[in-house]
């Protein structure tokens, strides 16, 4: 990844007040990129957007990714040269609550974006951010490819696999790459596993669980302790994202399609390995127990990520083993704990991350 190629580039951001979303306007402000961020409120209280102070970082217009004719003057007054869309309704459990909310959000969401963007003359490249679990999850040990079928038992998975579907749609349709030197947008969709790292509070997360029930001493409650998960550090995808729009912008079509950002292929741990871990660090005695069987919705047991194709095509591979990874986000909410410069904190981390140390 070149630093110096996001010197004043101008990059357009939905969902940028969320977990990912903020790490990454972070990373890009280190960068020297001029970031212009569109999103609702931050979702949860405390968030990472405003105790890093992300905010005055980028120009932010708040509005829904529903709104279309909102999301299309946003995008045209910004005049981006990069899209990176990560707004949705990103929680399975939520899914099954307001599962019209979610197919609202995540479907047409990402079909008001592209069509925003149909119209938007500036934009060279475009990344719809979905997830892992848009595979159709066959529950076997191998890990799942680009080119592997795409499905969703829950409402969440599905949209995530719709989003995906739509992309390539658009792709086929209006950014076409034998049109490319017409149109000049090439558009890519990434797919990244469970994400840990300081600053995550959203309700049904494993480690704001975990953090939440440490502060105040209370017993934590696991769904599915033997599930397995592609578990990462934030960092390790979102530098993903970036190498991959950095080639989308000076290559083109070449790049575009699905990608997967995973971690080591040894490094899947159960959640209650990582339950267990926060508890030794932390040095707090944590009780398991599962929710009760009405509460229980279906959860696949097992998923892994083939990343080889970022590997080999992008030269991208992840840098923090899963141990330092924890390490890592433990030491962050150490730091808000204490009341330290959160920022401070952040800005750290992201410079440790990229020197490789």
């Amino acid at each position: 990844m070149e630093k110096a190629f996001w010197k004043n580039r101008k990059v357009f951001i939905t969902g940028h007040t969320g977990f990912k979303g903020s790490w990454l306007c972070l990373m890009l402000h280190a960068f020297g990129a001029r970031v212009i961020g569109y999103a609702q409120e931050p979702p949860t209280d405390p968030n990472l957007f405003e105790i890093a102070n992300v905010r005055s970082t980028v120009k932010t217009a708040f509005s829904d990714i529903r709104n279309r004719a909102t999301l299309k003057r946003s995008l045209l007054s910004a005049s981006p040269e990069i899209v990176i869309h990560m707004a949705a309704q990103a929680l399975v459990r939520e899914s099954y609550a307001n599962p019209w909310e979610t197919y609202s959000t995540n479907v047409m969401g990402t079909v008001n974006l592209l069509e925003g963007v149909r119209d938007c003359m500036s934009v060279r490249a475009v990344i719809n951010v979905t997830t892992d679990k848009c595979y159709e999850n066959k529950e076997w040990i191998w890990s799942y490819r680009e080119n592997e079928p795409l499905g969703g038992f829950d409402p969440y998975s599905s949209s995530k696999a719709c989003s995906e579907m739509v992309t390539a749609a658009y792709r086929n349709s209006f950014f076409n790459p034998e049109a490319y030197q017409t149109h000049q947008v090439a558009l890519a969709s990434v797919r990244a596993g469970n994400v840990i790292g300081g600053g995550d509070w959203a309700k049904d997360r494993l480690i704001p669980d975990c953090i939440k029930a440490v502060m105040r001493q209370e017993k934590i409650v696991i769904r599915n302790p033997q599930a397995i998960r592609p578990w990462q550090h934030v960092f390790e995808p979102l530098t993903g994202y970036l190498m991959l729009a950095e080639k989308l912008y000076e290559k083109g079509p070449l790049f575009g399609g699905a990608w997967n950002f995973g971690p080591a292929g040894d490094d899947p741990k159960s959640v209650a390995w990582i339950a267990k871990k926060i508890s030794g660090q932390f040095g707090v005695p944590l009780a398991f127990e599962r929710t009760s069987k009405k509460e229980r919705h279906h959860e696949a047991s097992t998923l892994r990520l083939d990343s080889t194709k970022a590997q080999q095509v992008l030269g991208w591979h992840p840098k923090w083993r899963l141990e330092k990874a924890l390490d890592r986000t433990m030491s962050w909410y150490e730091a808000y704990r204490d009341g330290q410069d959160i920022r401070k904190i952040c800005d750290q981390q992201i410079k440790e991350y990229l020197s490789g140390e």
